[in-house]
């Protein structure tokens, strides 16, 4: 049992790592367009003046454009696709320790130990491509989810997925669209003001940064899509409600029986799987 714990551990590190590779490259392209826009238009205005630092902005604008491209190849679909079967992993791994602990399902038995090794097996084949990206991982010692029936199931497994998990990451999500929204109106607002300047007072260097901002503004706009804060957001908040109602109707079924019990922890876990392989077609398929 510890073995498996440990081997979920693996595969969530595993995740995690090219889920912030991914992460990184995706801000630092962001930056460098940014960076190449404002670079660009620089050097255009700085060659009247001296054609040296004119010529040094263009090269700068040049090498943070040409980054981009390179950066797109760490946040292309196969990375997203190895991300997502890595965490897909991770999850699947996880979901069978619970309804193992909770002795539920097919883990009703003295056999338990011997199906959990099995099942676990089974979904190590569908992955063994990478298996590669957990070598070198050290397991992070920690103990086993403190489940020893239904109720700390609930307690444990339900509730702190829903309060500790799904619902902060929501808010989350909602922060982070919000602060996209709050820069778009500002990029907006500045285009808007120079594009006024330059209309109203003839001032053709205002005129050519407008271009600038409207790059920003757009760089925003897809690094916010390419991160689906808001599907995230939406996600996250419906499966934390689906998992609340599911609670709700156990509490008030009064006394339970094991084949109940089943079928609740059953669907309990669909749910949590319904997330991540929608995640898993979301993020693959755009």
């Amino acid at each position: 049992m510890a073995s498996v714990w440990d081997e979920q551990s693996s595969w969530s590190q595993a995740a995690n790592r090219l889920k912030a590779a991914i992460g990184r490259a995706r801000t630092l392209s962001l930056f460098m367009g940014i960076l190449a826009a404002l670079l660009g238009t620089a050097a255009s205005q700085a060659m009247g003046g001296s054609r040296v630092l004119g010529q040094t902005f263009a090269f700068a604008a040049a090498l943070a454009a040409g980054t981009v491209p390179l950066l797109a190849r760490q946040t292309g679909p196969k990375a997203i696709q190895n991300w997502t079967r890595l965490r897909s992993m991770s999850e699947a791994i996880k979901n069978e320790v619970y309804v193992f602990l909770a002795g539920a399902g097919p883990y009703r038995g003295a056999e338990a130990e011997a199906v959990l090794h099995d099942r676990v097996g089974r979904l190590r084949s569908e992955t063994s491509d990478l298996l590669p990206s957990v070598i070198g991982l050290s397991p992070v010692a920690r103990p086993l989810p403190a489940i020893t029936d239904i109720d700390s199931y609930v307690d444990i497994r339900l509730k702190g997925q829903i309060a500790h998990y799904y619902r902060p990451k929501a808010l989350e999500m909602g922060r982070r669209l919000a602060a996209v929204r709050r820069a778009e109106f500002l990029f907006g607002c500045a285009g808007a003001l120079l594009g006024a300047v330059a209309g109203a007072y003839g001032v053709a260097q205002a005129a050519a940064w407008v271009a600038v901002v409207a790059v920003a503004a757009a760089a925003v706009s897809a690094h916010s899509t390419a991160s689906k804060y808001a599907y995230q957001q939406v996600e996250f908040a419906r499966t934390a409600d689906e998992l609340e109602r599911l609670l709700a109707r156990w509490s008030v079924q009064g006394q339970q029986s094991a084949q109940s019990d089943d079928v609740f922890v059953r669907r309990c876990e669909e749910v949590i799987s319904v997330l991540n392989e929608s995640w898993m077609v979301k993020w693959s398929t755009e």
